[in-house]
This record gives C-alpha cells, structure tokens and sequence, in this order.
C-alpha cells in the first residue's frame, strides 16, 4: 500500500490548547506523524511519496469561497489588528444571535468560522491544510487508477471540517474531498467509513442531503464527547440523503465487543448500499490509553478491525484523522492497514 504524505504539516504547529480550563501542548501535535512514519517503515511500507499541488478546483468546488478566503487570509489579518498570540476563537454566534452575518473584525470572523475553540491557527496552517488535502487527492488519484487502496497521512486531520467551519484540528474535510472525486471519476456510490473516537460532524453535514454517499461513524456518545451537537443514532440524512447516515454513538469504557459489532453492521450496511469505493476515516484515539477519549481498544484490536473492514473488497482510501497516545498512534494506524491487507 502507498502512503501519500507531505512534510509541509510542520507549518502548523500551534503552541497551545485551550484543554480543561488551562493551556497545554496540543494534542494534535507534528510528532503525531513521525510515529505513523516510523511504523511504516519498519513494518516495510515503505512506498512513501509526496503529492503534488493540490487541486484547488476540487477544493472550492467543496467548500464555501467565503470561507477558503477566510482561511488563507486569517493570519495576515490577525497581524494587521496587532494580535500578538496564536488565532484562538473567543466569540461564536450564540443561539438566538444572527449567525448569519460574518463580522469585518478578524477576532469575529474567527468565532464565525470556528465550530470550537481549541484549534488554534498559525501562520503555517493554511499551507499545511492544503498539503494535508493534496495527500487526500493524491490517494484517491492513485486508486481510481488502479491500485487497490492508498493511505493519506494527512495532518492537519479533516473530518470535523465543514465546508465553511473548522475546529477539532481539522480545516478542510479530507475524507469528503476524496468521496467526491470518487465520484466524478465514476463510482455511482461511495461510502465513507470513520472509526475515529470523534463523531465525523464535517462529513456528516456535507452529506447529509445526499443519497449517493452513504456516511457511517463509530464514535462516543455526544451526551459525553466532543463535538456533543451531532452524531445522535436518530439522525439518518433528510431529503434524497434519508438513510445513508449511520451513527453509532456508544458510551465510556466501550471495549471492542460492542465496538466490532457496530463496525460489522456499519460494514453489512455499506455493502447493501452498494458502494463502489470506500474512504476510510482513520482515527485511532478509541485505543484505551487515548489521553482525549473513552473507549478501550488495544491494538491487535485495530488490526482485526482493519480485516473486517478489508472484506468488503472495495477501493480503498484511508485517511488519517486523529489518535493522541502520541507512542502508541503508529501502531494502531498501521495495524488497521495490514489488517485491511491482509483481508
């Protein structure tokens, strides 16, 4: 398997996190990907490039243009008001306030454009959002000419990104760039599987009207877990889009009995929605030592769950998404790739 990944991640390295009240190193951290990188290579993938320029069409065709100048302009603008930290959101359109009107002040804009506060920007995030996205559609350009499946070690991560909302460290949906390239190079259905701990609320809500994607996500119950507004099992998709979302939300301390069930009947249900081609979410943190999560996988857990998933024997994107016991990440990724290749 290929591994598409892009050394321009190192942009984007905030220095803090708003976490628990106080200010700490994020979680999502560049180190992040050099364990991913060091599994790879000793368990000999090491079929490694980089991706080319990332296809900017495809990137406005998904998301809002006020948006995408939003993120490309932020910190220039951030600058110019005197803003001596990092861009860390302070205001958001409450209920009941006109969440439609986006401010000319920046640190508005921020709340505006944020879904949460503890991502912040630097002046490298939009260069490494856009490598992260080029590493996505490089994957997906690889398998829809040929090849069996590609692995994006994308960072930033993408699945809590809406097409005009970032937040949870993600700032441009990776996984839905590559469901919809999917498409236009052919597949009539695409299916797109998140295992991260985190509900996928971006992907969810790009789809949502959509009866060409189909949507499924194992994750913590909102009552109890970020994003805590979406990921509830009653929503199914409205419109054309009724029925090709599935959620799976489960409580604290969920092992991977109850967990792998939900997987194989999220899997039984992409097959009889007669996917064409598969986009895998790839987020690890529902591993049991994950600082930021509640499940309790370990990791030959990870690996059977990549087999389960490789039965399907579809065309395969994975995307890497989130998973923060930092000395454990490489291994929990890699292990659903030689697991699904194993299948």
């Amino acid at each position: 398997m290929k591994t598409f990944f892009s050394e321009e991640h190192r942009r984007h390295f905030p220095q803090a996190e708003l976490s628990g009240g106080q200010f700490v190193t994020p979680y999502e951290r560049p180190s992040r990907v050099e364990y991913v990188l060091a599994r790879l290579k000793e368990r000999g993938m090491t079929d490694i490039v980089a991706p080319g320029a990332p296809d900017m069409a495809a990137i406005r065709a998904l998301c809002a243009p006020d948006y995408l100048d939003f993120l490309e302009n932020a910190w220039a603008e951030w600058k110019a008001e005197g803003m001596a930290g990092e861009i860390i959101a302070a205001n958001f359109p409450a209920r009941r306030m006109q969440a439609g009107r986006p401010p000319r002040n920046i640190d508005g804009k921020v709340g505006y454009y944020a879904l949460a506060s503890e991502t912040a920007m630097t002046g490298g995030t939009w260069a490494a959002a856009l490598s992260s996205a080029a590493s996505a559609q490089a994957a997906q350009a690889h398998v829809a000419g040929g090849a069996k499946s590609a692995f994006a070690l994308c960072r930033p991560p993408g699945h809590h990104a809406t097409a005009d909302m970032y937040g949870g460290y993600c700032f441009i949906n990776n996984a839905a760039l590559v469901a919809e390239a999917f498409r236009r190079d052919g597949a009539g259905r695409v299916a797109i599987l998140d295992i991260d701990f985190h509900h996928g609320n971006g992907t969810q809500d790009i789809f949502y009207d959509r009866g060409d994607i189909f949507f499924a996500s194992l994750h913590g119950a909102p009552e109890d877990a970020f994003p805590y507004f979406l990921g509830f099992a009653d929503e199914t998709g409205v419109g054309a889009g009724e029925g090709t979302t599935a959620n799976y939300p489960m409580l604290p301390g969920t092992g991977y009995g109850p967990w792998s069930a939900a997987l194989d009947d999220a899997i039984a249900r992409i097959r009889a929605f007669g996917a064409e081609a598969l986009v895998v979410s790839l987020g690890v943190d529902a591993y049991k030592d994950d600082p930021i999560s509640f499940f309790k996988l370990d990791s030959p857990d990870f690996m059977d769950a990549g087999r389960r998933i490789g039965t399907l024997g579809l065309p395969t994107v994975f995307c890497m998404e989130g998973g923060y016991a930092i000395e454990a990440v490489g291994v929990n990724a890699v292990n659903v790739l030689e697991g699904y290749q194993d299948a």
